[in-house]
This record gives C-alpha cells, structure tokens and sequence, in this order.
C-alpha cells in the first residue's frame, strides 16, 4: 500500500462482495435510514427480495429502531451475516479501491470512490481539526441504538458518503476516463427506483495516483486558495451522508480501545470504516433541503407558538428566512425578518426542539417535498418546507463555523442516495 494513505485518514481496503450469480438487483436496498416514514416502501422491498440473499437481511431499517422486538430484529440481522459468511456467498477483493458510476433517478451520473477511513482521524465534535468531519451536529442520543445493531456485527455495510472539495477534479474524475483499464466487478439496476449501478476495481497504478492527488488537496496553498485561510487544520474529507452512522462506527471503536492493548489498536478491523467518497463539484451531486414533519401536535398551536418563539414572524412571505407549511386545514408560509442564524433550517429546528421538549410530539425528517406535504396533512400533524442550501458553501461553513444545523442539507432524493452493495469485516 501507499505510504501516503497513512496520512491521509482513507485506504484501500479488503471488500466484501457477492459471488457471481447471486441477483444483485435483489441483493442492493437503500440506506436504513431513509423512508423512516413510509412503511411500505419497506414492504416493497421485502416482497422484491422474497427468500434470495439480500442485504435487507444484514441491516436494520431504522423505522424498526424503536420497535418492541428490536432486540430480536439485531440477533436476526447478525445471525444472518454469520450465516452468509459461513456459507461462501462473499468473495473478498483484497487492498482494493473500487469506482462507482450511479445513474441516479434523474438520468445524471455520480462518481465515487469506495475505500475505508481511519476512525483515529475522524471527529464528529464541532470544530474539529480532524481530517474527517462531521459536517452537522450529531445527536448522541441517536449514537447508543445504532451501537446495538453494530457492536457484535461481523460485517458492515456503508451507507456514509464522504464528500472531497475537489474543483479542479484531480481525484476521481481521472478514474472516469481510465475505466476501461479496470477490472469491471459489477453493473445492475437498483430495485425500487434507484437507478442504476457500476463498480470497478482500480489498478496498482491507478490506486497510487489516487494517494498522490488527495495528498496535494491537503496542501497549504489549497487550503489557502480555496478558503483564504494559512495554517489552518486541513479538511480533507467532509462527512455527506451518514453522519450517525459513522459516529456509531468511532464509538464502538473507542469502546473496543478500553478493553484493547494500545499496541493492538492499528490491527483492529474496528478501527476502519467502508465509505464512498463523492467529489462536491460532481455534476450530477444537488443538495436537497431536507424537510420536517411533526406528528401528534394541534397545527394552529405550534403556527401560533412559532410567532411566539420568534416576535415579529408573521404569515407570508417576506424578508428573511421563509419556510413553507402544510397541515390539513390548509398551506401557507412563515417569514422570520432579522433572524439570529444563517440558514433557515437552524430558526426552524431551534423551534422545533424547544417546542417539542415543552409540549410534546415527535419530529421525523422528510425527503421530498410532496411526501412533506402529505404526511403533513394527515390529522395532528404539520409539514415544514425548507429551502436548499448551495453545495458550493458546505466547506467554507464547516472550516469557519464548525458544523451546520443537523439535517440541514441531503444529497440528492431519497431515492438515489448510497444503496447497500459492498460489505468488510469488523471483527
């Protein structure tokens, strides 16, 4: 390997994948935590995938997080990586980076990059000087539930994407016009919408060149170009999806630590997390606001307790931050002139978090502005719509301001984010 990969806090890695033969349009199913709201997309997928292998089988839906039988649900889930690992359905691609080309709902294409990250050289704690960050609060409350289904796991599956600030596209867009020269590992349709999907192994050379173009984005002068800042801590990698899902990975590493000699810790699989890096300028990368819907709350009370919260917000539309709503009495807007923070996303959640700790409810976070405003027209609820943020302003905020608001920005429709498709061993 790369010397410089140890720099850099991401490497190859050694990657899991289906046998030839197995249905992999079967196999793949989105991210767990998207479709939190919409049972039966889940059921949709279940009756897609019937009894043939599928990651469906190694990952647990978050919409079942707070299930009763939750505890049942994670035994089944590790049960059934012990059984797929026993039985042979893997094949390992060792010290390996593999690209990916994903033809997304609306016909664009996105360019990836799979490898791992360095847990030592992730953090999610706002303003960080890490390598790898977080690029939105993480709530710590969410972490311990996710540990559950992760700490005793034999295998991961990734869902995080990990952008790089890469306008000149050095790093992987020079992958695109070299695929021919590598080995092609798979390429089927996604189930439920998705899309399409292909994978790539990279070649010794190509792997090196790949080290040698993420060494020069840490550089000072690109620091300095691209954020007008000398000295500073290089951001290298900034967290795009599945930010909780990666804080679960460092904490379970960190526990394993406790109980582990520190001369030990670099050969911990446990240390390393499987993600995809997307560079922020790739074309067919737009950021979706990502939208709110509160469930078991009187709309009038919380449009009322919302001009309360904020003297001087009013109906319509105006200067300042505007957020759209919907409940079943009807849809209008609410305009906060002057507000203290500089998105709207943050003078929505302030509220939101205030108003749900005095008075009850329960907040879920909708992809889609359509779904918003059906579920938010069911009885004792109300959808909010938030406008989108600019990508070109993700690593400027995080390297001045620290973290943005949490599910401030998604990348892309639900529909289209990372489905499960490679796999490594943890333990």
């Amino acid at each position: 390997m790369n010397p410089k990969f140890e720099k850099l806090g991401f490497r190859p890695a050694d990657i899991l994948l289906p046998r030839e033969g197995t249905d992999m349009t079967k196999w793949a199913v989105v991210a767990c935590d998207q479709f939190t709201s919409q049972p039966e997309y889940w059921q949709a997928v279940e009756d897609t995938v019937g009894d043939a292998p599928s990651a469906l089988r190694l990952i647990l839906p978050e919409a079942g997080l707070s299930a009763p039988d939750v505890e049942e649900r994670i035994a089944a889930v590790n049960a059934a990586m012990g059984d797929y690992l026993k039985s042979g359905l893997f094949r390992t691609l060792e010290d390996s980076l593999l690209y990916i080309e994903r033809v997304q709902s609306d016909g664009k294409v996105r360019h990836g990059l799979v490898g791992m990250v360095d847990l030592e050289q992730y953090d999610f704690t706002p303003g960080s000087g890490a390598l790898i960050r977080a690029t939105e609060g993480t709530v710590l409350s969410r972490i311990p539930p996710r540990v559950k289904v992760r700490k005793d796991a034999p295998i991961e599956l990734p869902h995080v994407m990990l952008l790089i600030d890469d306008p000149n596209k050095t790093v992987i867009e020079p992958l695109t016009r070299a695929s021919g020269e590598m080995e092609k590992l798979y390429s089927f349709d996604l189930q439920q919408g998705g899309g399409h999907i292909t994978g790539w192994r990279l070649t010794a050379a190509q792997v090196d060149g790949t080290a040698d173009a993420l060494e020069a984005l840490c550089s000072p002068e690109e620091q300095a170009w691209k954020y007008g800042v000398k000295n500073a801590a290089p951001l290298l990698f900034a967290v795009g999806d599945g930010n909780h899902s990666l804080a679960t990975a460092k904490q379970c590493y960190e526990d394993l630590k406790k109980v582990t000699p520190e001369s030990e810790w670099a050969a911990l699989p446990a240390r390393y997390a499987l993600v995809e890096v997307v560079n922020n300028h790739d074309d067919a990368l737009q950021f979706e606001p990502i939208h709110r819907v509160v469930f078991g709350v009187k709309p009038e009370e919380v449009l009322e307790a919302f001009k309360a919260y904020y003297p001087g917000a009013y109906e319509g539309q105006g200067e300042g931050h505007v957020i759209a709503y919907t409940h079943a009495g009807g849809r209008g807007y609410l305009t906060v002139p002057k507000p203290r923070v500089q998105l709207a996303v943050g003078t929505l959640q302030a509220f939101l978090d205030s108003y749900v700790r005095d008075h009850g409810g329960e907040v879920d976070y909708i992809h889609g502005g359509e779904v918003t405003d059906r579920l938010g027209s069911q009885p004792d609820s109300i959808g909010f719509k938030l406008p989108a943020m600019g990508k070109q302003q993700l690593f400027k905020t995080v390297m001045a301001d620290g973290v943005l608001p949490r599910k401030t920005f998604s990348m892309g429709h639900a529909e289209d984010k990372r489905y499960y498709v490679e796999a490594r061993a943890i333990r």
